[in-house]
């Protein structure tokens, strides 16, 4: 099984039901079962929206190794990761789709969230879904800490910045560097903990409070951000590589080539 290694084109696609994304998390977590770094998909989403708008196309034979924490054996492309050459298939048929639906929604103005063109993370409302449960059920969960509302794909965005950090350098340009650091200030600030007052459900609309009307806006904010991210690169362009010529040696300098004459006599005659 190989990585497909040119990117997931702009193209539009069939949009993603929720069975796709149950079935994204189906894999994941039958991938997780035998792999424990394997992420869930929020924090993919969050992963493929950074990469979208990153200034330079990354590959997913490049970008699969890190995502996966399988780097030192090849990645996705692994016999040991997918069950078989089906599910592999299915994944890469659903990601390359949900894939094209960001680009699509990034790279289209609109000028509300409330656009249906517009750029929708599939986020879950973790503490609202389990507020939800029966006490019984809340029990048997543990006490282990629950995640706010968007903060996993936060932590998802954050994650591609992190590792490839010269694509996310500020430009030379003082308005678009200012512009840059204030979107990313705002993911860095959806990926930590809501301590507001919860006062809404995100998963179900009477369900109990679990979300601050901050986080909210904040969350509002964030999804903005990335469509800045994705302005600023477009604007800017590629990052060009610095060619740096090497200085010649002087006429009566020895010749670099090591055959022991002066450079005028050997490669400075040609």
């Amino acid at each position: 099984m190989n990585t497909d290694t040119t990117a997931p084109s702009n193209a539009p696609s069939t949009a993603m039901s929720p069975d796709d994304f149950d079935a994204l998390d189906s894999i994941l977590d039958g991938l997780r079962e035998r792999h424990d770094e394997i992420p869930q998909w929020e924090f993919c989403e969050g992963f493929i929206a950074a990469l979208v708008c990153c200034r330079r196309v990354i590959l997913p034979s490049e970008y699969f190794p890190v995502l996966f924490g399988d780097g030192d054996n090849g990645g996705i492309a692994t016999s040991s990761l997918f069950q078989d050459e089906a599910q592999f298939t299915q994944f890469m048929t659903l990601w390359t789709r949900r894939w094209n639906e960001v680009a699509q929604a990034l790279g289209t103005p609109v000028e509300s969230l409330d656009d249906e063109r517009a750029y929708s993370p599939e986020v879950v409302d973790i503490r609202g879904a389990v507020a939800c449960l029966s006490d019984e059920e809340r029990a048997d969960m543990g006490d282990d800490p629950l995640p706010s509302f968007g903060q996993v794909w936060a932590l998802g965005f954050m994650f591609a910045v992190e590792n490839w950090p010269e694509e996310w350098a500020p430009p030379r340009d003082r308005d678009a560097a200012k512009w840059l650091d204030e979107s990313l200030e705002t993911i860095v600030a959806l990926s930590e903990d809501d301590t507001g007052e919860p006062t809404v459900s995100m998963y179900k609309e009477d369900g109990p409070p679990s979300v601050s009307e901050d986080r909210i806006n904040l969350f509002g904010e964030g999804i903005w951000a990335v469509y800045d991210l994705a302005e600023i690169w477009r604007n800017i362009g590629p990052r060009v590589e610095t060619v740096r010529k090497q200085a010649e040696p002087g006429r009566n300098d020895p010749c670099p080539c090591g055959s022991g004459k002066k450079y005028k006599k050997c490669h400075g005659a040609t």
